[in-house]
């Protein structure tokens, strides 16, 4: 009988239960954060700005913050900082009573989150059949999403219906990381050659880098303002970004695999063109539907422009696809997709600061008008991608990286 039982539960198993676990405190926590902020410690469009820089400090040192576990199995790399998470989001429900200690339990989160990023695919790609990589990592990203919709919808009936607090609504995330936790623990560890986290910062790669700049700048706006416009000026709660985060996970589950096929077939030049003219729309509505529509149908038109906001950032695999494109070697691809996270996230860490400021000054208005002359900026940085060439003429084998989160 004991035996059965560890056949049964194999160490890919508990990788993928505790994938879907993430996907349920990410669910829980996501829709909850800006409130949160707003609600209980009652912040400003300044400070939410400035929030931004620790959220986002241990991203930027991220390749350094791996470093400092690499003594660790990765299955246990991902079991401390599942553990990290949990503790993290306990203090930040139950032991918060100010915004230092906030900070503090974001630092804790962030750090956690970001190593977590870096170890999951390298802990999937072992624990596949070879040949079947991808396979794998497209049915553990579907259990994330299955978790993420499941903790978003816990949200909204729980808000709505049960009075959730946010001390609960913490509290169950917290938990659900802890469980993962246990579960990565329960993987038998293994000891990996890890090559050490590198940097690369190429020439030939310039336009790659800006494109993540770019990015970083375009995604913090959306990040921290869009949801501010929601609940600052339309006085949306927490239920109310549950289900607008419903909507957009559904909606990504068909939107990502045709976003593939679409830069298979058009290419990157084409595919962020696209997203750099819907983007730069979004950015004109959020700022002008108050003044051209009624509450009521500005409410509607914000809350869809937000849905699609959420989706389009999937097209941040495309920037992966180019680079992968152009790379000398394999051996520059990750080292260079690190290079472009810290990048990216180094301006992730003072453009919401600046955003602040001109909200404070202008009007919230300002922030979308800025954001999108970055769209018509990402356009003209687009339009210099080379077009793509047929696989065949390129002369080497398709290591296409389905897509990073940063």
């Amino acid at each position: 009988m004991e035996s059965n039982r560890k056949t049964l539960i194999t160490p890919l198993l508990l990788f993928a239960a505790a994938s879907c676990l993430w996907g349920l405190y990410a669910g829980l926590y996501d829709p909850s954060f800006n409130n949160y902020l707003s609600q209980v410690h009652n912040i400003d469009e300044v400070a939410r700005g400035a929030l931004e820089f620790p959220r986002e400090l241990p991203g930027f040192l991220c390749a350094f913050i791996f470093s400092l576990f690499m003594f660790l199995a990765d299955t246990r790399i991902a079991a401390l900082m599942s553990l990290l998470l949990a503790l993290s989001l306990w203090g930040q429900g139950f032991l918060a009573p100010n915004m230092s200690m906030v900070v503090l339990w974001m630092l804790m989160w962030s750090t956690g989150a970001h190593v977590y990023m870096v170890v999951k695919s390298s802990i999937a790609l072992r624990l596949a059949d070879k040949g079947r990589e991808g396979k794998l990592m497209g049915d553990l990203g579907a259990l994330e999403a299955l978790g993420l919709l499941l903790g978003m919808t816990l949200v909204y009936f729980g808000v709505s219906y049960a009075n959730f607090s946010f001390p609960v609504i913490f509290g169950l995330a917290g938990t659900f990381t802890f469980i993962a936790a246990l579960l990565l623990y329960g993987i038998k560890a293994e000891r990996v050659s890890k090559a050490k986290p590198k940097l690369l910062l190429k020439r030939k790669y310039g336009l790659f880098y800006l494109i993540n700049m770019i990015f970083g700048a375009r995604k913090q706006v959306f990040l921290t303002f869009a949801p501010w416009v929601l609940i600052k000026i339309f006085h949306c709660g927490v239920e109310s970004f549950a289900l607008l985060g419903i909507i957009a996970t559904l909606i990504g589950l068909v939107f990502r695999p045709l976003l593939g096929r679409a830069i298979d077939a058009w290419g990157e030049r084409k595919v962020l063109s696209i997203d750099a003219i819907l983007v730069t729309s979004l950015c004109i509505l959020y700022a002008f539907a108050q003044d051209i529509f009624s509450d009521s149908i500005a409410l509607i038109i914000i809350m869809s422009c937000f849905v699609a906001d959420q989706v389009l950032f999937a097209i941040t695999m495309a920037r992966v696809t180019y680079l992968n494109r152009i790379v000398d070697s394999s051996a520059d691809l990750a080292p260079s997709i690190s290079m472009g996270i810290t990048l990216d996230h180094g301006v992730s860490m003072t453009v919401p600061f600046l955003g602040g400021l001109l909200w404070a000054g202008l009007g919230y208005q300002a922030v979308f008008i800025a954001a999108g002359i970055l769209g018509l900026l990402s356009l003209v940085v687009a339009r210099f991608i080379p077009p793509s060439e047929p696989q065949e003429e390129q002369g080497k084998p398709d290591g296409r990286v389905s897509d990073i989160h940063s």
